[in-house]
C-alpha cells in the first residue's frame, strides 16, 4: 500500500454532516454496502464524547450533549492524522446509559476510505481541515424527530417524554446554532438521506474511482520496486 514515492497512501477521508436522526450513518453504510470488497471505514464523532465518569449521574445528565464543547474532537483530529500516515488507533466505545467511556476500544485500521460522520463534523474547522469530500444530509425536521426519538427509545432507553423534552430544550437549538449553519461547507447536499439512491450511487462511483486509481499507483510502485531490486 505504497505511493511512489514509498510513503503510504494516504485515506481519502468524507465527513458527513446533518441534523439529529437524518441518517448519516446510513448514508455512510449504504455506500459502503456499494462498494463490496474496499477498504473502508466508519468513524462516529459520538465517540468521542468526552468522558463524564468523574462526574454523578445527575451533572452527566445535565451537559449538552450536542454542543461542540461535548466533544473531545481534538482527539478524534490526532487519530485521523494518525490514519492518514498509515497508523492503526484505538478508537474510544461510548455508553450511552452511563454518559461515560468503557475501558475497552475499537481498534481501526488504515483504510483508502474513511467516513467521518455526526452532527457536528462539519462545524469543526480542525476537522473539516482533514476532508477531501464534505456531506451535508438534509432531512425534514418532523421526519428527524420521529427518527430520533424511535432510536433513544428502543436503543437508548430513554422516555418519550424525556426525548421531546431534550430536542425541545437542547437539540432544535444547537441544530439552528451550530448544525445548520455548517452546511454551508458542504460540497454536496443529500435530501431524503440513506434512502436517496441517486446520491448514495453518484457517491459510491466516486469512491470506486479514486479507489480504482489507488489501486493503479499501488500496482505501478510495485512494478517499480521490482525492478529496483532485480
Amino acid at each position: 500500500m505504497k505511493e511512489l514515492d514509498g510513503k503510504p497512501l494516504p485515506p481519502v477521508i468524507i465527513g458527513i454532516a446533518g441534523g439529529s436522526g437524518s441518517g448519516k450513518t446510513t448514508v455512510a453504510h449504504r455506500v459502503r454496502e456499494a462498494c463490496p470488497g474496499k477498504t473502508i471505514q466508519i468513524i462516529h464523532h459520538d465517540s468521542y464524547y468526552h468522558d463524564n465518569s468523574h462526574l454523578t449521574m445527575e451533572q452527566r445528565a445535565e451537559i449538552n450533549y450536542d454542543h461542540p464543547n461535548a466533544f473531545e474532537t481534538s482527539l478524534l483530529v490526532d487519530h485521523l492524522q494518525e490514519l492518514r500516515e498509515g497508523r492503526f488507533v484505538q478508537i474510544p466505545r461510548y455508553d450511552y446509559a452511563s454518559h461515560s467511556r468503557l475501558k475497552e476500544t475499537e481498534l481501526c485500521e488504515p483504510a483508502d476510505i474513511v467516513f467521518v460522520e455526526g452532527i457536528l463534523v462539519l462545524e469543526s474547522a480542525s476537522l473539516r481541515g482533514l476532508m477531501d469530500i464534505r456531506l451535508y444530509v438534509d432531512v425534514d425536521a418532523d421526519e428527524r424527530v420521529v427518527r430520533r426519538m424511535k432510536r433513544d427509545i428502543l436503543k437508548r432507553g430513554r422516555t418519550m417524554e424525556s426525548v421531546m423534552d431534550q430536542y425541545l430544550n437542547v437539540v432544535k437549538p444547537m441544530h439552528l446554532q451550530f448544525v445548520l449553519p455548517s452546511k454551508r461547507y458542504a460540497h454536496l447536499i443529500i435530501p431524503e438521506g440513506g434512502f436517496n439512491k441517486v446520491a448514495i450511487d453518484l457517491i459510491a462511483n466516486k469512491i470506486q474511482n479514486i479507489i480504482r486509481e489507488r489501486d493503479r499507483l499501488r500496482a505501478l510502485g510495485h512494478e517499480i520496486d521490482q525492478a529496483k531490486s532485480e
